[in-house]
């Protein structure tokens, strides 16, 4: 059933019940809202600011704030994060405290106590210590200025009803402890998946085959595995992908250098990014804040433009703790409320190793005895001022050593100058450890081997400057250079490839071949994978259907857009084989690591080799007359893959397929350039990450910098800018976000003034 039928009918229906129901009930039906309605809510008389704040804002609700001061332009900055996205932000703030029960009920319970055992803000009292004070006052400016827009606020988001929460003051540890979350350890993907077979036969294959593969067995690309939901909630965080790729004057049409960054994350609204421009006297910058963190992740400033994509750095270690004695352990005791039921408590332990994660129910731990966690994200590393530094560097070497006491997650960070570098740094701060153990993902605290020897940060890592080749690009992929061990989940290397290839596709680089990297829907492996089946399978066929189904197999050259007729194809009948091969009567009940494309990549015709011929070719036959009964169904690729974009709060089972903004075809796979990923499929299924933000710059001129947003910038349900950019980003088009302040007054007309409280 349509989830906005029903939606549909109550709107027509509010007016008409009783007062109470109709409260209850107005949040599901939002009122649609403009632009500048929106802007006219803005708060903006006697303020805490020193001086007058001018915003410009344009027709999508993005805003370029002009400050005279630094502080109150981080003051308006926090104003504008609180007025797009308040909502948002107090989900966030429950989620990374384990406060979702709150709101979701008591099905969440398991989860918020992982999420405490987990203790994001473990380090933050001594984080905010070490600062520099020119970073605590900006953070805490930034703070004032989402209290000030919450404390004047005359209503609302829908969020607050619809959840059942209330608003709270904003605090300085919120913003340390949200920044901790958005810093998840990739790795995390990889190890709680397998805790749970530790200790079941096969799984010292399996943990190898993990190491060898480089794949990632997580559940955010598995719709059909239990839970798969909430665990998409918290796997969203990590950031799963992106591309970047520099190009320097020499092989650029403008004769400056170009950078094209495209994040890669989960799929919902409102975008977890905000596209803002800033200038004060220490900044002049346009680009990307993460919602609720008072730094931009990419962009652009006069001298410089940056972006990056997740090292995929291994941050974290598992150990097993049953060695050390009862002492070595604290506890202590944490109560969980919860809507819609009584409040519980559980107990927490950690000790040197880190929390004790073996404790969490939503942790399935296999084997016996407690597994600590270590996490670079436990210790005091400051983000805050790197990307502070960031914003406002004006070339390479003040770039890099902008990084020095970075944490997590570590980046591969891109820059172009306007001088002509282009570069590669590797932010992170890696502990110093021996190789990833060959026989069990969980280490031995009593090994003193398998200890932590300190921590290498960017000055010791490699950098890129400069390349002979005249671009570099970077897809997650396994950095060079360092001997030190830096991660094993860099899985396939389908996308730095194709980037590559396009890159080199031209002596000239311009604008649009970035545009045409950053929506490439090519994926050269599946390619060669389909090619290979096809044979397989036209060796053994019979009847004249399956030869033409082996047929298009053998010729499909691997392009995933929505009109492909071979993707149907190869993915139908990828599905059936991996099933029959491996075991299963759908992809959950396969190891996670099973239906990764990695993992199918590097065993999935090795293993069907292996199999007796008359297994294979029945195996075979089998899958070929399934496919092409599903692929029946579904004539073309956006037909069977779908882009189905909501508010996150769709995702939980109180409000399961509301707030529904699109339901669409769309091209992408696994590790196409623009990804838009998923797992084994066979019939009509939705996109769970990927491609959701684009920028371009071209450094030849100040005002040649595009953005674009899967969404819109508003958070605020039912505004017109919740989903406006939408049409923008399907369409290839663009924002411009200017530098020359003449530029910016003609192009962002609607102006809101911030004024002095007298």
């Amino acid at each position: 059933m349509n989830p906005r039928i029903p939606l549909r009918l109550l709107r027509r229906l509010l007016p008409v019940l009783p007062g109470p129901l109709r409260a209850r009930l107005e949040p599901l039906v939002p009122t649609p809202v403009s632009c500048r309605e929106r802007i006219a809510a803005f708060p903006t008389e006697s303020l805490p600011v020193e001086r007058p704040v001018v915003i410009r804002w344009n027709e999508h609700q993005v805003p370029f704030i002009e400050a005279e001061t630094d502080r109150d332009l981080v003051f308006a900055l926090g104003m504008v994060h609180a007025h797009l996205r308040l909502g948002q932000l107090a989900v966030f703030k429950r989620f990374f405290y384990g406060r979702l029960s709150e709101m979701a009920g008591p099905f969440a319970r398991d989860i918020d106590h992982a999420i405490r055992i987990l203790d994001y803000g473990h380090a933050a009292d001594e984080w905010e210590r070490r600062m520099p004070d020119e970073t605590r006052a900006w953070v805490q400016a930034f703070v004032d200025g989402l209290n000030a827009y919450q404390d004047r606020a005359t209503q609302l988001p829908p969020e607050f009803k619809l959840m059942g929460i209330r608003p709270e003051p904003f605090t300085f540890r919120d913003i340390l402890v949200g920044s901790r979350f958005a810093g998840t350890d990739f790795t995390w993907l990889t190890y709680f998946p397998l805790l749970e077979r530790r200790g079941l036969p096969g799984f010292d294959k399996l943990w190898n085959r993990t190491l060898e593969s480089g794949e990632t067995p997580t559940s955010s690309s598995r719709p059909d595995a239990p839970g798969a939901d909430i665990e998409d909630l918290l796997l969203n965080t990590p950031r799963s992908g992106s591309n970047s790729a520099a190009v320097a004057p020499k092989r650029s049409a403008s004769g400056a250098a170009l950078i094209a960054n495209d994040p890669h994350l989960g799929l919902s609204l409102p975008n977890l990014w905000i596209l803002v421009g800033l200038r004060s006297p220490g900044f002049d910058v346009v680009g990307l804040s993460i919602a609720g963190l008072p730094m931009l992740g990419l962009g652009r400033n006069p001298d410089l433009a940056w972006g990056g994509t997740n090292l995929r750095a291994a941050s974290s270690d598992l150990y097993d703790v049953s060695s050390l004695p009862p002492e070595a352990f604290e506890t202590s005791e944490t109560v969980i409320r919860s809507r819609f039921w009584l409040k519980t408590r559980r107990k927490i332990r950690r000790c040197a190793f880190g929390p004790i994660i073996s404790d969490a129910k939503a942790v399935k731990c296999g084997g016996s005895g407690p597994i600590a966690l270590r996490w670079v994200g436990h210790e005091a590393n400051d983000e805050m001022t790197s990307f502070i530094n960031c914003a406002r560097a004006r070339d390479a070497e003040e770039f890099r050593r902008a990084f020095i006491g970075y944490g997590v997650s570590g980046q591969n960070m891109l820059f172009a100058t306007c001088k002509g570098d282009i570069g590669r740094i590797l932010a992170v701060t890696q502990p110093v450890r021996t190789a990833f153990p060959k026989d069990d993902v969980v280490l031995d605290a009593s090994d003193a081997g398998t200890h932590w020897r300190g921590f290498a940060g960017v000055m010791e890592l490699p950098m890129i400057l400069n390349p002979p080749e005249g671009i570099i690009a970077s897809a997650n992929d396994r950095p060079a250079g360092t001997d030190l061990p830096i991660g094993f989940t860099f899985g396939s290397d389908d996308r730095i490839r194709r980037l590559y290839d396009i890159l080199n596709q031209r002596q000239r680089l311009a604008f649009d071949d970035l545009v045409a990297l950053q929506t490439d829907t090519r994926a050269l492996d599946a390619a060669g994978v389909s090619t290979a089946l096809g044979r397989l399978l036209a060796a053994v066929s019979e009847g004249s259907d399956v030869r033409a189904f082996a047929a298009r197999l053998a010729d499909w050259d691997g392009d995933y857009a929505e009109d492909s007729t071979g993707a149907v194809a190869f993915e139908t009948f990828l599905y059936h084989v991996a099933l029959d091969l491996y075991g299963g009567k759908r992809p959950a009940d396969l190891p996670d690591l099973y239906s990764q494309w990695s993992y199918l990549t590097t065993y999935l015709l090795p293993d069907l080799e292996a199999l007796e011929a008359d297994r294979r070719n029945g195996l075979l036959r089998a899958a070929a007359a399934a496919a092409a009964r599903d692929a029946v169904r579904y004539p073309t690729w956006g037909d069977m893959h779908r882009l189905r974009i909501g508010h996150q709060l769709s995702r939980l089972p109180v409000l399961r397929g509301a707030f529904i903004a699109a339901n669409l075809p769309v091209g992408g796979s696994r590790q196409t350039p623009m990804k838009m990923a998923h797992g084994l499929v066979n019939g009509r299924h939705t996109a769970t990450f990927g491609s959701m933000a684009r920028h371009i710059s071209d450094l030849s001129d100040l005002d040649a910098n595009w953005f674009s947003l899967l969404g819109g910038n508003d958070g605020w349900l039912g505004s017109a800018n919740f989903c406006d950019q939408l049409p923008l980003w399907r369409e290839r088009r663009f924002i411009r976000m200017p530098l020359r302040p003449q530029t910016v007054a003609a192009e962002f007309p609607i102006v809101t003034t911030l004024t002095p409280a007298t």
